[in-house]
């Protein structure tokens, strides 16, 4: 056969190659979320002034600069908070084998600000992990950031000591901007947060 048609066979099945391809690339739609309800538009978090676990002051720019995952619990919590953080915990670690940057932090945020000292959710965070962070302080300016976010929450019978506190069981994510823009509803598993995260953080 002429050379000359055998390279132009060869480039034209070259084209069909890459014009096959690049329209089945295109026809291809993003990876989406399985679990987590990510916000058409990223929400604000509001104003509000508390503690973290080193006992300085915060506001809502304590979350800037970094991605967030913002669990509502209380340290005495028997169940779903330990869980919950461990749940992360387990993500986060996956993630971080999987060579995924930048890692989100975890965030603790207290609903029972008259047990959870700034003390008390210093070592409790740690147990989960470096560069967690515990937020806590007064009951008002707690509402304030709760009830902005949707957040519910309430203290259950008991004595002075031994009582409980129902609580939402979200975890939120909140990006570099300070916004809320993902969230997790229960119950928590750390295969969601690997596969769903990096979908999320890859659109700010």
């Amino acid at each position: 056969m002429d050379p000359r048609k055998l390279f132009i066979a060869a480039v034209a099945v070259t084209a069909i190659a890459f014009g096959t391809w690049l329209s089945f690339k295109v026809a291809s739609p993003p990876p989406v979320p399985q679990v987590a309800t990510v916000l058409p538009v990223a929400g604000e978090v509001p104003e509000f002034s508390l503690l973290d676990h080193n006992g300085d002051l915060v506001g809502r720019d304590v979350f800037q600069g970094y991605w967030n995952l913002v669990f509502f619990g209380f340290t005495h919590c028997p169940d779903i908070c330990p869980l919950t953080l461990q749940v992360l915990t387990s993500a986060k670690n996956e993630l971080a084998a999987d060579g995924f940057t930048p890692l989100p932090r975890i965030v603790l945020v207290s609903v029972d600000p008259e047990r959870d000292t700034p003390e008390n959710l210093a070592q409790y965070v740690a147990y989960f992990g470096d560069d967690n962070v515990g937020i806590t302080g007064d009951l008002t300016e707690l509402l304030k950031l709760t009830k902005g976010l949707g957040i519910y929450f309430e203290k259950t019978a008991g004595d002075a000591e031994n009582y409980s506190v129902a609580h939402s069981a979200v975890v939120l994510v909140i990006n570099p901007d300070g916004q809320l823009k993902a969230l997790f509803g229960a119950p928590h598993e750390a295969g969601n947060f690997v596969h769903d995260l990096p979908i999320i953080m890859s659109q700010q």
